[in-house]
């Protein structure tokens, strides 16, 4: 049987009000500890343009990037045997879920649930639905940002994964301040 693969914490503050949800991170990932670090994962690219900040600075400067517009960064799953990094090797048998539900609890601002392609939403679905934590979220499937995602291009990509900056938008508080984000309209 392969090694089993293990996640991450998540990148989060606790005023996030947008949560984005893997299956697992690959094998860059792991390597790297760093969420979609694979060179060609469009994540950093299409959160870069739609929040107007440079997706080739250094991690830490990205990570504080999406704190700042309330986005925190998970995986459904804390563990899994998978061999490679396709969400289609994983062994079904094999999975552990994060906390999800104690993350919920713990980020009670959270209003919507962005999965990163259809097998983080499969695995949500199947083994953390339904609970009352997860009740009133919005939940959006997008398309995966994955090299292995070749069906769309980035421009597709980019206008599905649009909804993340106006669901952004939406949550940010009545007294919020700052001066509102300016989007890439590329």
């Amino acid at each position: 049987m392969p090694d089993r693969a293990r996640s991450f914490p998540p990148i989060a503050t606790p005023d996030a009000r947008i949560l984005i949800l893997g299956s697992m991170p690959g094998r860059a990932s792991l390597a790297a500890n760093q969420y979609y670090a694979h060179p060609r994962n469009a994540f950093w690219s299409l959160m870069g343009r739609l929040f107007a900040f440079d997706s080739a600075q250094d991690y830490p400067a990205r990570v504080k990037a999406l704190n700042d517009f309330g986005i925190a960064v998970w995986d459904v799953l804390a563990s899994c045997q998978r061999p490679g990094s396709l969400d289609s090797a994983i062994a079904k048998n094999s999975v552990v879920t994060n906390d999800l539900i104690g993350f919920l609890a713990a980020h009670r601002l959270i209003g919507h649930i962005f999965f990163n392609g259809g097998t983080a939403e499969k695995l949500f679905r199947r083994h953390i639905m339904p609970t009352p934590a997860t009740n009133n979220l919005r939940l959006i499937r997008l398309p995966s940002t994955s090299p292995a995602h070749a069906a769309l291009g980035f421009a597709q990509k980019l206008a599905a994964w649009r909804a993340i900056s106006v669901a952004v938008d939406a949550e940010i508080p009545a007294n919020f301040t700052a001066a509102p984000h300016q989007r890439n309209s590329q």
